[in-house]
């Protein structure tokens, strides 16, 4: 009895054990991510230089689950080949485009118009590329990596999928803004956005994909667009100027990931990709044939 409370029926550690180690991992690194955050700032290297240092943290911890797990770290997703390369890429134009028809939607029914912001510089949209990169990686890697996929293996996609949803959604919720009908309308809409990104890494077996979708997705809202991102603001190439219309439906200030136009782009693409059969067959497979789950077969 007490054996099963830790193995599985192939005699191999629960998922739900595994999903414990991984936070208890990266409760403990936290001690070590300030003072090596202090240290970089004393050398003088530039706050903004130091956006790679979550990213950097949680590849460490997901690392060290892998090889306790006897599995090499590509198996949560990372592969750098050509076809890393081309998901990414692909993902990150899917990404920019789905937030470019959100914005034009809500342009056409009147409720914003978009002016050239006269501060716009090269060096801001470039930065912002670099920063919502980091951002990108660091939120995939977590919340579609390890925890994810040890989620798959013991309670089944969806309902892994609906935890992740919820839990990315909560991780929101003290953002600036987060009140009344933005709650509602942006909790709902970031639920539908993390399974969209869940379901990129299903039908991929890569994170290439997931990543490329968020890095468009933020960087088009904010540095090209100029919206805020999640509640906060942004030096866009363009500047919104916002009609007397409901923030339900232009999304405000927290961004249109607040609007009703986000819940029905993001939806319909969510269908989209639950229709797709994905690339997965060419990823490569995790080291043991023994943790994949059925529960992948959408």
């Amino acid at each position: 009895m007490l054996k099963t409370l830790f193995r599985n029926q192939h005699d191999q550690l629960r998922s739900g054990w595994w999903i414990a180690i991984f936070v208890a991992i990266l409760a403990a690194s936290r001690f070590a991510y300030g003072p090596v955050k202090s240290g970089l700032l004393e050398t003088g290297l530039a706050d903004k230089w130091l956006e790679p240092l979550p990213f950097i943290l949680i590849l460490l911890v997901t690392w060290a689950c892998t090889r306790l797990r006897g599995e090499p770290l590509k198996s949560v997703g990372f592969v750098l080949d050509r076809r890393w390369i081309r998901e990414f890429g692909a993902g990150t134009l899917l990404g920019a485009t789905l937030m470019a028809l959100i914005v034009a939607i809500i342009w056409a029914t009147g409720g914003v118009s978009l002016a050239l912001d006269p501060q716009r510089s090269l060096d801001a949209l470039c930065y912002g590329l670099f920063m919502f990169l980091c951002v990108a990686l660091f939120e995939e890697t977590l919340f579609r990596g390890f925890v994810f996929q040890r989620l798959i293996e013991g309670i089944g996609l969806w309902p892994a999928q609906l935890a992740l949803a919820m839990l990315f959604a909560a991780g929101h919720w003290d953002n600036p803004d987060m009140q009344g009908t933005t709650l509602m309308i942006a909790s709902l809409d970031l639920a539908i956005g993390a399974m969209l990104l869940g379901l990129a890494y299903v039908r991929t077996g890569s994170l290439a994909l997931p990543v490329g979708i968020h890095l468009g997705w933020n960087w088009a809202q904010g540095h090209v667009l100029g919206f805020g991102v999640s509640g906060y603001g942004q030096q866009g190439w363009f500047t919104p100027e916002f009609a007397d219309k409901a923030e339900w439906l232009t999304g405000g200030q927290f961004g249109p990931e607040a609007s009703v136009f986000a819940l029905l782009v993001d939806s319909l693409m969510l269908l989209v990709l639950w229709r797709w059969k994905g690339s997965r067959a060419a990823a490569n497979p995790p080291a043991k044939p023994s943790f994949t789950s059925p529960a992948i077969q959408g």
